[in-house]
């Protein structure tokens, strides 16, 4: 087990903390853990890359603690009304095709290279600046006005880059079957 895995680990475990503050809606503690996690998110990747302690388990760990606290954070915010709806069906669709896709390339036996695009980088930045917003929001109400806009450009984001990796797996796909004839 390397550092940079159990750094990432404490993210998934304070996960249910994050989620508990927001269902409490103590939006103050809920920031301060999300706050948390994102320096432990930046924390975990500076380590592997300069300690050289990249592994395979990080490749899927790291994704998967920022999902489970992106997916949390919209379904929350979106039952109580913070975030809208559509926005919070847009984000776990995107990620639905996202693990579908993967399961799909998986199951064909083919080699899966997980390198994340610079479009969905900016659309996990803007959905993390989405929650942190909103978490913020009595702190940093200038920043609040644009909530809207925010929202509809995370959904945009959202969108272009789930065609994007549908793209990439039809690509790769594609490539396959010509292979094989």
């Amino acid at each position: 087990m390397t550092l940079p895995n159990l750094i990432t680990s404490l993210r998934i475990i304070l996960a249910p903390i994050f989620i508990i503050y927001l269902i409490r809606e103590d939006f103050p503690a809920a920031l301060v853990i999300f706050i948390i996690a994102g320096l432990s998110d930046g924390a975990d990747g500076l380590i592997a890359r300069v300690f050289n302690q990249k592994s395979r388990l990080g490749s899927y760990l790291d994704p998967l603690a920022d999902k489970i606290l992106l997916i949390a954070a919209f379904v929350v915010l979106s039952v109580r009304h913070f975030i809208p709806p559509w926005l919070t069906v847009m984000a776990i669709s995107r990620d639905i095709l996202i693990l579908l896709g993967v399961l799909i390339l998986f199951l064909n036996q083919m080699d899966i290279i997980i390198r994340p695009s610079i479009v969905s980088k900016i659309t996990t930045c803007l959905q993390l600046g989405t929650v942190f917003m909103v978490l913020s929001r009595d702190y940093l109400p200038q920043l609040y006005r644009f909530n809207t806009a925010l929202f509809w450009l995370t959904g945009l984001f959202t969108i272009i880059s789930g065609l994007h990796y549908m793209y990439y797996w039809f690509k790769v796909m594609g490539e396959s079957v010509s292979e094989e004839q």
